[in-house]
């Protein structure tokens, strides 16, 4: 669970999203970072006895520095205005499906898979999504992750009008093989996090995303012949 200070931190930092505010708040930001950690501590606590694939992971592995990066954006505001947390085998580095948490005063989710694949990996996953649909749409199908997570997020940015290259519209996983990016997302409200089963109850939905995320990483991880 986290404060509700924290979660004011962020509000207020989202009204005064300057580096003067931020320096006058630091104390309230170094209060906020240490529970942002413990969040994360918390969550792989409660995430790697299931999956032995996390057992490395860091606390430092799975989090990200509150600073945006401006140089290509419009918005120069500064600072993030919300808390991520990425727990994941191949950490923030490397490219491999994981769990990510989104706590936002203005939008909160869980989330899973592969998010926008390079090209060589986007290659590997249609591979073994044309050769093995079936297991794919055994995961997507199982109650419990369909009643959470439904299907796949699709949204045309992400998505192909047509066949990919090498495919046929008539392939049975057509409708998979037109993504680009393979992430599922299950939204919660913000007044779950400052309760005390929120890392209990979250990691019951995340461990739902196991077999996509394995799935997943089985694609990239094959060697090619």
């Amino acid at each position: 669970m986290l404060n509700t200070e924290s979660l004011q931190f962020l509000n207020d930092l989202r009204a005064n999203n300057n580096r003067e505010w931020f320096q006058d708040n630091k104390k309230r930001y170094e209060a906020y970072k240490k529970d942002y950690h413990q969040l994360v501590a918390d969550f792989l606590d409660a995430m790697k006895p299931w999956d032995s694939a996390l057992e490395m992971l860091e606390i430092k592995d799975c989090t990200f520095r509150i600073n945006r990066d401006i140089r290509f954006s419009k918005d120069k505001s500064p600072y993030k205005t919300h808390m991520g947390i990425w727990i994941s085998s191949g950490s923030k580095g490397l490219n491999k499906a994981g769990y990510y948490v989104h706590i936002d005063p203005n939008g909160s989710f869980i989330a899973g898979g592969f998010y926008a694949p390079e090209a060589d990996d986007l290659k590997k996953i249609r591979k073994e999504i044309a050769f093995f649909y079936e297991d794919l749409e055994a995961i997507l199908a199982e109650p419990n992750f369909k009643k959470e997570f439904g299907d796949f997020c699709r949204n045309e940015k992400y998505l192909l009008k047509n066949p990919p290259r090498g495919y046929e519209k008539e392939h049975p996983a057509i409708e998979f093989l037109k993504l680009k990016s393979f992430e599922t997302m299950h939204k919660f409200d913000i007044s779950e996090v400052t309760k005390k089963d929120f890392v209990s109850k979250t990691t019951q939905k995340l461990q739902l995303l196991k077999p996509l995320n394995e799935f997943m990483n089985r694609a990239i991880e094959t060697e090619e012949f």
